[in-house]
């Protein structure tokens, strides 16, 4: 049997390419500055195009038209997640680095031993702003899109008594456990989110704000909160996996299916243990690396949006 023909395989900064192009922190500061603003300079503030560039003091600028008496003085750094920082720029963009080509993710215990940090807390500081940083603008997915949900977390009959709270369920629903909903496009971006519950309210909420009207195809399983989208969505399909249906021709959800499998290995293998409090930093940290799954340039694309 020949085999199937192989995706290309999309080659992204290498430690080498990122040692090349940020040799020192005045590369690091130039690279930020041509990716913030790649039309020229402008205030932060007030957006005027021409602030005034201060005379021996490098990176740093001063703008009259918001501030006509005083001057209002800000540097590439402000309005960042950068800002107040004291690290180097260079050791964010390793951390940066270190996080989009780690598949799974990486722990804050790992940037830790990896950059030499003197404490733990640094790296966990910088991991979740960096992770913030990655929340992408919600778009409408559109074409042939699969919608499904997953729990994520330990079950509650395994935790300390005091910890279990009112759920002692072993599976999903009662089991206390985080539920994330997603959304994928075959081919295309995921849109996934945390929410509270399964509930119908809360599937067909999240459904009409990830996926578009003009959709030609919208598959879930036979979960009953989704019964009730055939009256939006008259392109609503459902797979039966209780009746073991998996692929019925075009109809599956194995691509979203697929992308909870990443994300859960990195929760199982990297992390251990997300707090429903943070889960949504996680949850955006893996959306965005496999949304740009194939864009060479993912480290640009994170620093434009940092």
């Amino acid at each position: 049997m020949a085999r199937s023909k192989q995706p290309k395989q999309i080659h992204q900064l290498t430690v080498k390419q990122f040692e090349a192009m940020f040799p020192d922190e005045e590369a690091c500061c130039a690279y930020l500055v041509g990716k913030r603003w790649p039309k020229g300079v402008h205030c932060p503030r007030c957006g005027a195009t021409e602030p005034t560039e201060l005379k021996g003091n490098p990176w740093y600028w001063q703008c009259y038209e918001c501030a006509p008496q005083t001057s209002y003085r800000f540097s590439h750094i402000t309005g960042t997640i950068f800002e107040n920082t004291n690290k180097p720029l260079r050791d964010w963009f390793k951390v940066i680095h270190l996080i989009l080509t780690s598949k799974k993710g990486i722990s804050a215990r790992q940037l830790w031993r990896y950059m030499g940090f003197g404490s733990l807390k640094t790296a966990w500081y910088m991991a979740h702003r960096v992770r913030a940083a990655l929340i992408e603008e919600p778009e409408k997915l559109g074409g042939v899109v699969e919608v499904d949900e997953t729990f994520v977390g330990g079950k509650s009959r395994n935790r300390h008594r005091r910890d279990r709270g009112p759920h002692d369920g072993t599976g999903g629903v009662g089991s206390g456990k985080t539920v994330v909903v997603g959304a994928v496009r075959r081919k295309g971006s995921v849109v996934a989110r945390v929410v509270d519950n399964v509930r119908a309210a809360t599937l067909e909420t999240f459904v009409s704000e990830a996926v578009s009207h003009k959709v030609s195809l919208l598959i879930t399983d036979q979960w009953v909160g989704y019964d009730r989208l055939n009256k939006t969505f008259p392109q609503h399909v459902t797979i039966d996996h209780a009746k073991r249906q998996y692929v019925v021709g075009a109809i599956h959800t194995n691509t979203i299916e697929g992308f909870w499998s990443i994300f859960k290995r990195g929760v199982v293998g990297t992390f251990h243990k997300i707090s429903k409090k943070y889960m949504p930093l996680y949850v955006a940290e893996f959306q965005f690396r496999y949304n740009n799954r194939d864009n060479s340039d993912i480290f640009g694309t994170a620093i434009s949006g940092c």
